[in-house]
């Protein structure tokens, strides 16, 4: 095997039809600066990995819960929170929608303006 290159990873993209609007949405969420301000790329870093956000103009929010044929998540954001309540309130106050469906009482799935899902729990 070669030997490893150097390697860092920096962020993690989301797709969605308004990378403004939905990077200004995890910036005021999570209390990160923007970086990188572009129409179809935005960028956010809190000075170690981000999380960037491209356009996707044809972008299908992905299904939650799943069902037989429906868009797959592919991935989604973990978000530890001190109390579940104040900050499910502040996320959908920023427009955040709560997921119909929860599977743990402990933790609060909602969705971003882009329907991408992301967890809120309190750290045990």
């Amino acid at each position: 095997m070669p030997d490893r290159p150097t390697m860092s990873l920096t962020s993690t993209v989301l797709g969605t039809p308004d990378p403004r609007g939905l990077a200004r949405f995890y910036a005021e969420l999570l209390g990160w600066p923007i970086e990188t301000d572009e129409p179809e790329w935005v960028t956010l870093r809190p000075g170690g990995p981000g999380l960037s956000f491209q356009l996707e103009r044809d972008h299908v929010p992905p299904s939650w819960p799943q069902g037989p044929g429906d868009q797959q998540m592919q991935l989604h954001l973990d978000v530890r929170v001190e109390d579940l309540v104040a900050a499910t309130a502040f996320a959908q106050s920023l427009g955040a929608q709560v997921a119909e469906f929860q599977p743990q009482d402990d933790v609060r799935v909602l969705l971003d303006p882009a329907g991408h899902p992301f967890c809120l729990y309190v750290a045990g």
